[in-house]
């Protein structure tokens, strides 16, 4: 191999292997933010119940779940809120400053992103209140009755539940 050859593929292997350095690296310090969603059991117990897994305090995630009855505890000179979150297994507590969504209530799904700053303690930055999918807003329920009404079609209609429907079910 002439010189010119060497010198090239001095370059070209140095330019791999950086891009290979780089690309390790980036990877090694995305797989500690890969999986950012828990539940409040994994957050106590790991994912699959692997101790080895269990978020690590300061981590930044978000954690889904109920909030449990009774726990919703209001500070009367702030907005300051905490509230236990729980799924099927033991609760954690969520801290959370600010203004709560309209659909957040006790036994409500709710998605909140934090910080984990005790093992099971998340200060919320935001709080995401969920509802399921037959949610309707009280106007466009209130527009679609005085719609309906003339027209001849019961509440039961709506809802899929009248006895016409009753029959075509049973006749398919």
């Amino acid at each position: 191999m002439n010189p010119r050859r060497k010198s090239r593929l001095k370059v070209v292997l140095s330019i791999l292997i950086g891009v290979s350095v780089a690309a390790g690296l980036m990877l090694y310090a995305l797989s500690k933010n890969i999986d950012l969603f828990y539940t409040p059991s994994e957050i106590i117990y790991g994912k699959n119940d692997d101790p080895k897994t269990k978020p690590e305090v300061g981590q930044r995630i978000r954690v889904g779940g109920m909030v449990v009855e009774g726990s919703v505890k209001r500070d009367d000179k702030s907005l300051k809120v905490v509230f236990g979150l729980n799924d099927i297994g033991p609760a954690i507590q969520v801290e959370y400053e600010g203004i709560l969504p309209d659909l957040f209530r006790e036994g409500q799904g709710i998605v909140a992103q934090g910080i984990l700053i005790e093992p099971t303690t998340l200060k919320a930055t935001e709080v995401l209140a969920k509802h399921d999918e037959n949610y309707m807003p009280p106007e466009l329920n209130d527009q679609m009755k005085k719609q309906h009404q003339p027209m001849g079609i019961s509440e039961a209609d709506l809802k899929g539940e009248s006895e016409r429907d009753r029959n075509q079910a049973g006749g398919k």
